[in-house]
């Protein structure tokens, strides 16, 4: 759909938050939200778009394993940004094949499988409104790639979790086939080359290493992925699970058995992302749920303003169809659907007399001329071993438009419509470290600026460890810093934020 001028946009961004403000408390319904679909929306998008490009992301599946010993610790990029009026993604960047190319894929703690697009491919972009250029792997033109067959037993692997799909030929190619939530989808086949990527030892020394990795080759997109707005080369599964890269380089005795994220929350993002475990004074641990396909926490309870919600804990038992997962490949958070009307109304109650309540598409959203801090309460998350994680204001509410000093928010968490699996995404995950600790089958977690320097453990030791998007990567040339697309005034007909989607976990 063809996006508005800025000057148009902003003119309607007025006009809809002054007859809210007009209008008061009982205000009649807001008009319809524009449909995006994939496309980079501006502030003021419709939530159910939102939804859709999370569910979209949740079709993603992986595969098991990894041991082994440890050399150092590896160090990725982190670009984009947890806004999704801005971005609402966040990517790095990966060196593949011989002579080597650098890719962008998304970074997605939810899935396992690294897969970048292949040349050729039908319905992958060439573009990208991401201000990134786009490249496409040709393993017949890489002297390190070699094709896996169906008799590999990687492939034997994942085709018992489904991860593959083979012909009766045990020579035939090791293919996959990802179906999204949305119908949109990727196929291709699995290739074994030479990654590349900066190791930090524990003299401090940055080291440039490679090593030999499977990862997928996609031919062939279909529905969102063939978008260009938010189109990047592939997509960085950190799942738990045999293929994925953190298991692969773990069991080559390239990086421990562990992984961090510190992702920034501000617009124009960026962050910290290594195989390593970062170390700060102030973190907690949870156990994380074994034997699970994605990484659930054992979640407890919720507390607004002090007060715990009138919740049933067994709602948040983890089974086949309930539980709580830690997503990066999720731009919001999604409530099981027992849990939401509790939260919604608690937050409604608990703020401040100043600020004006109303309710548009189905979404409780605020009026205010005040900060964010001290208008709305914090939200605690209660998790197994009595810790809690801390959920300021700006990570449950997004901002809408803007009209004189008075703001338009409205709550980012989202109902998980008939399911009770609740899925912790970007807008909860920013402004924290996260530590998964696969060795010890623990995850931890602390508010922290991520635009500083973390302590991160190698095999020898802890080292002081800077902000990932300040130095060179894989010996890639530098980047100015990432600047995405700036986003227009709020388009007030679409006051609801949209065009992202959630992922279909069962």
């Amino acid at each position: 759909m063809r996006r508005p001028p800025e000057f148009a946009a902003a003119a309607v961004a007025a006009l809809a938050l002054a007859a809210v403000l007009a209008a008061g408390a009982g205000a009649a319904p807001l008009p319809a939200a524009l449909r995006l679909e994939r496309a980079l929306p501006h502030k003021g998008v419709a939530v159910e778009h939102l939804r859709e490009r999370d569910r979209a992301r949740h079709g993603r599946r992986g595969l098991l394993g990894g041991g082994g010993g440890v050399a150092g610790v590896v160090d990725f990029p982190v670009e984009g940004s947890a806004n999704p009026f801005m971005v609402g993604l966040y990517f790095t960047r990966v060196k593949l094949g011989s002579p080597p190319k650098e890719y962008f894929v998304q970074i997605d703690t939810g899935s396992d499988i690294l897969w970048v697009a292949c040349s050729p491919c039908t319905g992958c972009p060439s573009s990208s409104g991401l201000n990134i250029q786009l490249e496409f792997f040709n393993p017949d033109t890489s002297s390190t790639s070699s094709k896996i067959p169906c008799s590999d037993d990687r492939c034997t692997a994942a085709l018992q979790t489904g991860e593959a799909v083979c012909q009766t030929s045990d020579n035939s190619p090791c293919g996959y086939t990802f179906t999204y939530g949305d119908g949109s989808g990727t196929s291709g086949y699995y290739v074994s080359d030479t990654m590349y990527f900066d190791t930090v030892m524990g003299n401090e020394q940055t080291a440039n290493s490679s090593a030999s990795i499977v990862f997928g080759c996609s031919n062939s997109q279909s529905g969102d992925l063939t978008k260009t707005d938010r189109a990047v080369d592939g997509i960085f599964g950190f799942g738990q699970h045999q293929l994925s890269v953190v298991s692969q380089l773990n069991s080559l005795g390239v990086s421990p058995k562990v992984f961090s994220h510190c992702l920034k929350g501000s617009d124009n993002g960026g962050g910290i992302l290594v195989l390593g475990e970062i170390v700060e004074p102030g973190l907690v641990y949870t156990p994380l749920v074994p034997s699970q396909p994605h990484y659930n926490l054992n979640l407890e309870s919720i507390v607004v303003n002090g007060q715990k919600l009138p919740i049933d804990s067994s709602l948040f038992t983890t089974s086949n169809t309930q539980g709580t997962i830690v997503d990066s490949g999720t731009t919001l958070a999604y409530l099981a659907d027992g849990a939401y009307d509790p939260f919604v109304n608690a937050i409604t109650a608990a703020v401040s007399p100043s600020v004006r309540s109303l309710v548009s598409k189905g979404n409780q959203c605020f009026v205010t001329s005040s900060s964010v801090d001290s208008s709305f309460p914090t939200v605690s998350l209660y998790f197994m071993g009595g810790v809690a994680m801390t959920v300021k204001p700006e990570n449950y509410l997004l901002q809408q438009a803007s009209i004189d000093n008075n703001v338009l928010w409205c709550i980012g968490w989202q109902r998980n419509q008939g399911q009770q699996i609740t899925i912790l995404g970007d807008l909860v995950l920013k402004d924290k470290i996260f530590v998964y600790d696969l060795a010890n089958m623990r995850m931890g977690w602390t508010d922290y600026d991520c635009s500083t320097s973390v302590n991160v453990t190698t095999s020898s030791g802890k080292n002081q460890y800077v902000n990932t998007g300040q130095f060179d990567v894989n010996g890639a040339s530098p980047r100015p810093p990432y600047s995405g697309l700036v986003p227009a005034v709020a388009v007030a007909v679409a006051l609801i934020f949209g065009g992202f989607s959630q992922k279909t976990y069962k």
